[in-house]
């Protein structure tokens, strides 16, 4: 008993000493090891994460034991263990780094008829197509540069008009089975080829069409607009997360949402956008599971 009284007194007393820099301190360290977790599992990284919880196992296992062999071999590996890991998780390290710089760059959204404009015949196209079951794929690019997604596609740089949207997605075009990439208010290019996402956890009603739209918005912050060929249902993706059976009003509150400036927010100072850029980043999502679930209706 008194060696818990010991101990209870011991915690009690180093409790007292937290000051309000640890508690920050602990919060950081704790979200980002949840937000590491859930990158993990979120990923094609998680057999290997489990791999590596094992092969460090095994490590600690053969110090106590006194394996000697085992136990230098798996210390090498260990020390090297890091730059192996950088150079194993590079593209999901790159794509981190660059949403994260992209939080604390100014958002690409725009006030103005030209983007007005752009988002009212994108909206109309989308319910046209959507009535006659004509698939299609388009991207908004934001901070995010997709110009290697450009490469890969036929340059355009047209204002958006319903009629042009309908004319590239037709069945016989020769670049309807590629993407519409918007930029500033206009087409730039069209016939795009995207990388398809790696998520296991998708509902096979989709076809290749959202898997490359939802994996380009995991590895960008574009805003991607579906319109199913097989069901016209109307389908944005955005940071991987995909919102189905859209009407018009929908879809045209989320890129207005997404796209264009409030003229409060653009009066705002550049300190308040940098604070909420700032929010934006560190807020823990509580909800990742009713996300989960609206990717997988």
């Amino acid at each position: 008993m008194e060696a818990i009284s010991n101990a209870f007194r011991r915690t009690l007393n180093l409790m007292l000493t937290i000051g309000v820099a640890d508690v920050i301190d602990i919060l950081i360290v704790a979200y980002l090891i949840y937000k590491a977790i859930h990158f993990v599992r979120k990923t094609n990284s998680y057999n290997l994460a489990k791999g590596v919880v094992v092969l460090f196992v095994i490590f600690l296992m053969s110090d106590l034991l006194h394996l000697t062999m085992i136990n230098f071999i798996l210390r090498k590996a260990v020390e090297l263990g890091l730059i192996a890991l950088l150079i194993l998780f590079q593209p999901e390290l790159r794509r981190l780094l660059e949403r994260m710089g992209s939080r604390f760059t100014s958002s690409r959204k725009v006030s103005g008829t030209a983007f007005e404009t752009a988002i009212a015949q994108t909206v109309l196209a989308c319910t046209e197509m959507s009535a006659s079951r004509t698939g299609a794929l388009m991207i908004f690019e934001r901070n995010v540069s997709l110009e290697n997604i450009m490469s890969t596609g036929t340059i355009v740089n047209a204002d958006v008009t319903a009629e042009l949207i309908k004319n590239l997605f037709y069945n016989k075009a020769p670049l309807h089975d590629g993407a519409v990439i918007m930029r500033d208010a206009r087409i730039a290019a069209a016939g795009c080829v995207l990388p398809l996402t790696q998520s296991t956890n998708l509902s096979k009603e989709l076809g290749m069409r959202h898997r490359a739209g939802i994996g380009l918005s995991e590895q960008s912050d574009a805003v991607v607009v579906i319109v199913s060929e097989e069901t016209g249902s109307i389908s944005v993706a955005i940071e991987g997360m995909l919102k189905r059976h859209l009407t018009a009003a929908m879809l045209d509150k989320i890129l207005h949402k997404e796209l264009v400036v409030d003229e409060v927010e653009e009066s705002g100072s550049s300190f308040n956008n940098l604070v909420n850029n700032f929010k934006k980043l560190f807020k823990v999502n509580k909800n990742e599971e009713e996300k989960s679930d609206e990717k997988n209706i």
